[in-house]
Parts: structure tokens; C-alpha cells; sequence
């Protein structure tokens, strides 16, 4: 059994996900789709989010995040024990050794099953705006340190550049079920941490910017592939609502494209939606639930049991 699932955020202000500074400009990431350029968070700082809200849920996790170094930095308790740490066995690990280097490892770890990496249980791709990036930019100035201050930061007054978009942003996120035999508490409890994913990129004293479901929609199936774009949300217009098209319209066809028993859709979508389109879809045996995190944890239940 595979669980396919998309994520749409609220749409607010961000400055988050920053990539190279130009002088005092701090840029946002972003890509081009089409004819346009949109702002993108990368999986892998959703996925260290994720890490620590596990840890806050008392899961044992092996890595943590310094946050007082002078670079991005990390600490891990232990060497990847997959059975032991949540992390490692949802996230996956890479340790860069060769050589005897390997082979010492080996030796101070003395367990017959370790191995060097493991993939991800949890398969992610980038988060992208749904709006294109606007060039908004928005300043703010630094102050100098007065001569009497016991530390100072800058000798000058400083103008601050940072670009901003304001938007929602999609994500898409699948596992496979049978990956998960045996940690099927973790399956429950990852899922839980994605429908309340905060902290993601930070930069939050500036735009604190939530990266939970507003909207959701989820596909347990045994096919191998989603089969519908993942990236499936769309505005209709302007009007500040969004949409699922394929899907929706996939699952109401005659004869369906899609067997409605696989989907369940959650948050603003469903407490948008028209009662007719409503019903129809739950008569095709699709679940409809206006909070995003019961629907999760209804997923969870039907993916995992109790």
C-alpha cells in the first residue's frame, strides 16, 4: 500500500528560504515554471522541521541542530541506528567514509546489520508558491552600536534589503506502508508532525511562516505512482479559494478516472466546496473532513490501525 499526498499552506508574507545574500540584498530561492519565476522551500529544511517536532514528541531522534555556531552545524548522539532513531530510519543518513576509515567504523559499531546510508522512508519534493514572484522587496535598517555598548554588532547604520512574496505553497509528500512495518507508531507520529510542520527555514523573527496544511489531499493505493499531478492545487479566479481539478473532476466523471474510495481530502477545500460537489464525492466513496489533521489522523488509522 502506497500513501500519495499533496499540501497546500495559508498564504502569508515570507521572507524565508533565503539563498546567496548580494551585498545587503538577501534573495529568496526560486525557480522558473513557464514563463515565470516562484519562490520554493527545499525538502530538506521541511524534513529538519519535522526532525525536531518528532523530537518534541519525545521520539528518539540521533541528529539535532546547533544553532550558536558560526556555520550550519549539527550533532549527532551516535552512529545511524535505524531501529533506534526515528530520524534515521524516516529521513535516512549518508555517513561519508571510505577506505579504512570504513573499516574502523565498523569495528567501534559492532552491529552485523549497519550500513553506511539508507534512503528515506518519507519521499518529499520542493515546496513551491503558487504565485509568481512579484519582485517585492522590503527594507529595514539596522541600527550602529552607541561607543559606550558593551558588544558591537556594526559601526554604521545599515540598510537592510530582503526580497518577500506572499503566497501559499504546495508540497507534495508520499511513503510506502510497507516501509513502515514494525514502526507503524513512527508512520503515526510523522504524519501528526506533518499536519502541525512549523519552524521550516527559519528566519522567523522577521516572517514566521507556517508550513501546515490549510488544505490537503491524500491517495492510499496500491499503484506505484500517484497518477495525477502532484502538484494539483490551482487558484479559481482570485478569488481567494483553491482547487483540486484533476482529481475532483477525475473522481465525478462517468465512468470515474479515479476510484473515489482512495481519496481523502481535508481543511479549506472541503469547507469551500459546494454541498452538491460535496455529496457527490462522498457518494463515490471518497472522505471529506474540514480540519487537516483529523483527516490526517483518520489516514493514519486506515494506513496503520488503532
Amino acid at each position: 500500500m502506497n500513501l500519495f499526498a499533496t499540501v497546500l499552506t495559508y498564504p502569508a508574507p515570507s521572507a524565508n528560504y533565503r539563498g546567496e545574500s548580494e551585498l545587503n540584498r538577501t534573495v529568496i530561492q526560486k525557480i522558473t515554471d513557464g514563463r515565470f519565476d516562484y519562490a520554493i522551500i527545499s525538502p530538506e529544511a521541511m524534513r529538519n522541521a519535522l526532525r525536531e517536532i518528532l523530537a518534541a514528541y519525545g521520539l528518539p531522534c540521533n541528529r539535532s541542530r546547533l544553532h550558536d555556531e558560526e556555520q550550519l552545524a549539527v550533532r549527532f548522539e551516535d552512529y545511524p541506528n535505524p531501529d533506534r532513531y526515528a530520524d534515521d530510519f524516516l529521513f535516512g543518513y549518508l555517513v561519508a567514509a571510505s577506505g579504512k576509515d570504513r573499516e574502523k567504523i565498523k569495528k567501534e559499531v559492532k552491529r552485523s546489520d549497519f550500513t553506511f546510508k539508507r534512503d528515506s522512508v518519507l519521499r518529499m519534493n520542493l515546496a513551491k508558491a503558487l504565485e509568481p514572484y512579484r519582485y517585492n522587496t522590503v527594507f529595514t535598517q539596522s541600527p550602529l552600536a552607541a561607543q559606550d555598548s558593551k558588544y558591537k554588532n556594526a559601526t554604521t547604520s545599515a540598510l537592510l534589503h530582503r526580497e518577500t512574496v506572499v503566497s501559499a505553497f504546495q508540497f507534495p509528500f508520499a511513503l510506502n506502508l510497507d516501509d513502515l512495518q514494525g514502526k507503524e507508531d513512527w508512520g503515526r507520529q510523522l504524519l501528526k508532525a506533518i499536519g502541525e510542520l512549523n519552524g521550516v527555514s527559519g528566519n522567523h523573527a522577521r516572517s514566521y511562516y507556517e508550513m501546515a496544511p490549510a488544505s490537503i489531499v491524500v491517495r492510499l493505493t496500491n499503484c506505484l505512482v500517484a497518477g495525477y499531478r502532484t502538484y494539483g492545487f490551482e487558484a479559481t479566479n482570485g478569488d481567494g479559494k483553491y482547487d483540486f481539478p484533476e482529481v475532483i473532476e477525475g473522481i465525478l466523471h462517468d465512468p470515474p478516472d479515479y476510484a473515489g474510495e482512495e481519496f481523502y481530502f481535508g481543511g479549506l477545500l472541503v469547507k469551500q466546496m459546494e454541498d452538491a460537489k460535496r455529496g457527490a464525492l462522498a457518494a463515490r466513496g471518497a472522505t471529506l473532513e474540514r480540519d487537516p489533521r483529523k483527516l490526517l489522523q483518520i489516514v493514519a488509522e486506515r494506513a496503520f490501525g488503532g
